[in-house]
């Protein structure tokens, strides 16, 4: 069945997103997606718990700057995702 982690639009399309590209700063996922600083945290943290995802924080030009990252569990478990919506979509 569908991890109930990613079966959830906005977790979805950020791993879509890191997928996509090879790490992203905090406030173009939030841009990108639409999404508050503190929702945004909210699904961060969830997919970090999971080991979905790293995230590092550093300081450029000492300003403060959050980078995400897709880990190779979070890759393994977003092509496990989209394989299991094709075999659903595909026997309905």
């Amino acid at each position: 069945m569908f991890d109930p982690l990613l079966h959830q639009a906005i977790r979805s399309k950020l791993l879509s997103l890191l997928i996509s590209n090879e790490e992203l700063p905090f406030r173009a996922l939030k841009e990108m997606l639409g999404v508050t600083d503190g929702n945004l945290s909210s699904h961060l943290n969830k997919l970090e718990s999971a080991g979905y995802i790293k995230i590092e924080k550093m300081f450029e030009k000492k300003r403060p700057k959050t980078v995400i990252h897709i880990s190779e569990i979070g890759q393994e478990a977003f092509k496990k995702y989209i394989e299991e919506l094709k075999k659903f979509i595909e026997e309905n």
